[in-house]
């Protein structure tokens, strides 16, 4: 059977293993496993490449959105939107810091960001942010919500966690707004080799703020300023994602090659919704989604012919327990909704080939066209 992975790290990290396996002894070597040169190089090296002052990592996202957040004062009695559709950190940051987190839908089929029109009607007097999410590599339609922000006097942040090179009208997503955040946890398009992110800010004082909370509050040993949290980038961590930096490029050019591969192969297929690209965006697909009537049989399809896939994600977060006393249950966001009991991610890596993605739009088709 011809076997298609969702994703296949091993593949994608041949070509730099001796350089992996090089930074790992270096770090080893210096015995230096917190902070140090590793660190301050790979924060340097990242805010060269997006073109931003500084650059502050963190240990994972989460914890960064977190810490950009309480650095802005956000806190009890503040409610802060963001899209109820995308992994439950980004509304965690939220209800970590005591504010109340306020959901909206997302775009029609195919759109899969959180909705302008939707955030501007939840807007009240306690509104203290915005976090737009540009999900699975998909830029957001940042413009409507840098006026909305300018409009209500809102702190607008950008969760890049799936969109690391990603443009909007030729700018990197995560230099658009007053903040922003970046994952590398290992399946994302700069995937470290376990926990880490890190953290942008437009305002230096907001950037020293963020690098002190993420830090205990301090800036010199055993010297705190005010309390803070344990959200460090390790080094071993930044050693190995400089050797994989420069290759992002790269990577995100041929995840763009393999989505225009499935628009080429499934374009004329019945029965399937294809993610839709707003104008002016250069997205860099961390997952590529479709929309069909019957996901778990249509999944199940394609498994029994060797190709991996996944459901990003099965449910909006209206509806889980964590969230069941919102009393916004089944219902409360229709479009969201729809497309978790629908939508499916096909594999996409920088090292699927024509043949593979032939191979999984042969077998799409195959399976649409028996329904």
């Amino acid at each position: 059977m011809f076997k298609v992975p969702f994703l296949d790290l091993q593949r994608q990290h041949d070509p730099i293993r001796s350089e992996l396996h090089a930074a790992a002894r270096r770090v080893i070597d210096s015995g230096q496993y917190i902070g140090g040169e590793e660190v301050r190089e790979f924060e340097r090296e990242m805010a060269c490449w997006l073109g931003v002052p500084e650059v502050c990592g963190v240990a994972c996202a989460t914890s960064g959105l977190f810490a950009i957040l309480k650095s802005l004062g956000v806190g009890p009695g503040d409610e802060v939107i963001t899209t109820v559709h995308t992994a439950i950190a980004t509304a965690e940051a939220i209800s970590l810091t005591g504010a109340r987190v306020v959901f909206a839908d997302i775009g029609g089929p195919g759109r899969y960001n959180v909705d302008p029109d939707d955030v501007g009607r939840r807007i009240t007097g306690r509104t203290r942010a915005i976090i737009v999410v540009h999900l699975y590599g998909q830029p957001a339609e940042m413009e409507a919500f840098i006026e909305l922000a300018r409009k209500h006097q809102l702190k607008l942040i950008e969760d890049c966690a799936q969109a690391q090179g990603a443009r909007y009208k030729e700018r990197f997503v995560g230099t658009l707004a007053d903040a922003a955040v970046f994952s590398f946890f290992p399946s994302k398009n700069l995937g470290g080799f376990g926990d880490g992110g890190a953290v942008v800010a437009r305002e230096p004082a907001l950037m020293k703020r963020i690098r002190m909370f993420s830090n205990h509050g301090r800036t010199q040993k055993y010297l705190h300023e005010f309390e803070g949290i344990n959200s460090r980038l390790d080094a071993l961590q930044a050693a190995l994602l400089r050797v994989c930096l420069p290759h992002l490029g790269g990577w995100n050019a041929r995840r763009r090659e393999v989505a225009a591969w499935y628009r080429q192969d499934l374009n004329s297929v019945p029965g399937i919704f294809l993610p839709h690209e707003e104008p002016e965006t250069e997205p860099v697909f961390h997952v590529f989604v479709v929309l069909v009537e019957d996901r778990d049989a249509f999944q199940n399809g394609l498994k029994q012919m060797g190709i991996e896939t996944g459901v990003h994600y099965p449910h909006s977060l209206n509806v889980l327990p964590a969230y069941a006393h919102f009393g916004t249950g089944a219902g409360s966001y229709p479009r969201a909704e729809h497309a978790c009991r629908h939508m499916l991610s096909l594999p996409m890596s920088p090292v699927l080939t024509r043949d593979e993605v032939r191979h999984v739009a042969t077998a799409v088709g195959e399976i649409l066209f028996r329904r």
